[in-house]
This record gives structure tokens, sequence and C-alpha cells, in this order.
């Protein structure tokens, strides 16, 4: 029986775990993540499934240490897996496993190597991306891939919807490859430097919309961050909001020199400073929802300025 420890952590790392252990791999331990109080958790429990099927589960605050690679290390682990944890497995542990360490990453690499992959492919307006099982290497995600899976991207589909995908995309990589890994005849692609695409953490401040871009760059910004993420802030006269469902209406119209957020009948329509008209679908202003009617009555009929850009 192929013997595994797995690193893991979030949705990928429920349901990747779940195809090993459908595979029949012997998994004696799991590492995860306590989770954060100040983070929304919208996403499964690696803790719970491991514990649902009576694994072993730790959450060091640093997997790397002497005393964790020497656990790990007396478990005999063919290989390492790690699905979505959000910690580097630094060289010492990666060397533990004969066979070898691979990663689940969340996009087509090489594009999109390093955080948040979804969120930024949404951002760029993306029409495809997918997940990747590799090998991992002392660079993050640059190691030979042994598996893809892609997945569209919808023009009005939000972060979470296309991480939905992504998750399925991660099960089914991995369950079509699982029998040629432990076999030892996958195959080993090699990525391409000169393709690839690095991309860092994001922070709740990086969803301040500039208005002076066009509706379409707006537009991706509103779904790359939309709820359960942070959501995209700006101020509607001078009251903070946050804008978090829209859609393109109109790309072609022409810009303006002082963005606007007017009602319009039952619509809310905002007018881009770099082109382009959105439909703005779910605002709050002071926290509170606020459709077309309840914006009239608050500012009045005319178009109300929009700012907040990046700070």
């Amino acid at each position: 029986m192929t013997r595994a420890v797995v690193f893991a952590y979030h949705n990928v790392g429920v349901r990747c775990l779940k195809v090993l252990l459908a595979h029949g791999v012997d998994v004696p331990l799991v590492v995860t993540h306590t989770d954060n109080p100040g983070e929304t958790i919208w996403f499964g429990s690696v803790a719970a499934t491991g514990a649902e099927y009576g694994i072993a589960t730790v959450t060091p605050d640093d997997p790397n240490t002497p005393d964790m690679v020497a656990r790990i290390a007396g478990l005999a682990p063919e290989f390492l897996f790690s699905f979505y944890y959000r910690k580097m497995l630094k060289a010492p542990l990666l060397g533990v496993a004969p066979r070898g360490a691979l990663n689940m990453h969340g996009s087509l690499l090489p594009k999109y190597r390093g955080r948040a992959p979804v969120n930024w492919a949404v951002l760029h307006g993306e029409r495809e991306t997918g997940a990747t099982l590799h090998y991992m290497s002392a660079k993050p995600d640059a190691g030979d891939i042994v598996a893809q899976t892609a997945v569209p991207i919808l023009p009005d589909d939000t972060a979470q919807e296309v991480f939905d995908k992504v998750t399925v995309a991660a099960e089914i990589a991995l369950d079509r490859a699982l029998p040629a890994l432990v076999a030892g005849t996958a195959p080993r692609l090699r990525q391409d430097p000169a393709s690839g695409t690095y991309f860092g953490g994001r922070k709740p401040e990086d969803g301040a919309i500039d208005w002076s871009c066009d509706a379409v760059t707006i537009h991706n910004l509103v779904r790359a961050v939309a709820p359960p993420y942070p959501g995209a802030f700006t101020s509607v006269g001078s009251v903070a909001a946050r804008v978090l469902k829209t859609r393109v209406v109109d790309p072609a119209s022409p810009g303006t020199l002082t963005p606007t957020l007017g009602a319009a009948d039952t619509r809310l329509l905002a007018h881009c400073g770099g082109g382009g008209t959105l439909q703005v679908l779910a605002l709050e202003v002071d926290g509170v929802a606020t459709g077309a009617a309840e914006l009239a009555s608050r500012f009045g009929r005319a178009p109300m300025p929009l700012g907040g850009g990046p700070r």
C-alpha cells in the first residue's frame, strides 16, 4: 500500500485528501492550519475530514522544524502531497519522501504562480484557468507538471464560483493521475520559465475601485474580490460603500471626467471614467444594502460622484 503524508487546507485540501483515500493510499498524518478567527471561513475543514476518517491531524506553526521533519520521516512516507497548504515546504522536508513531493496549484501553470491564483485570473479577465498537479521544488510552483485540468471562466463569474470549478478540476486531475503516479509511470513535463507569471498575495485594501478605469476592468475587480472575499470598496458622494456585484451593460459608452452612480428606473448605473457603463446589482452604502429606490431616497435623483480609488 502506498503511504503519503498530506499537507492540506481549504476545499481543495478536503477533496484531494478524499481522492487519496478513495484510491487506497495510506495517510498516517495530515498537516493543516488552525482557522484564523479574522478570516471568513466559507470553505471545508481538512481537520474535520481527517477526524472523520480517523487520521491523526496536526497544526504546527512551522512544518519545517527539525522535530516535525523527524516526525514525518519516522512515518516513512513514499510521497508528500500539498493541497492548498499555505506554507512553503523546505528542502529537508521535501527530501523525506523518496518518490517525491507534489503540490496541487489553482492555475494552469506556468501562468499564475504564487498566491491567490484564482482571484488574479478573474481580475485579469482570463477566460480559462484550472488546476495543476506538479512536483515541488525550492522555487514556488516551478516543478515538473504531472497533470492539468482546465475550466472556463465566464464573463460574470465571481472568484468563488471559479474556485468551486477549480476544486473540481483539482479532484479530476489527481484522480486521473494517481494510478500512474503510484505505478511510477506518470509523465513529468518541465515548465517553460519564459512563460511563467508570478503574483503575490492580496489584501483587503487591494479592492479599492479606481473609477478612472473602464467598465470591464472595474467589473473584473468587483467579481475578483466579491464575497466571501472582502469586496470592492469606494465612496458614493462622501459616504463609504462596497460594490458587491456588477454587470457590464455598455462597454463602449464614452468615458466621463467625473464617474457617477445614478438611479435609472429600478437600476443602478455607474458611468466609468475610462469608458463603459456598469449596472450595479449589489451595493452597500454605510453597510446597508442599497438599491435604486434607496439611493434616490437618500441622495436624490441626480447622479452621485464616485470616489475611493487606489490609496
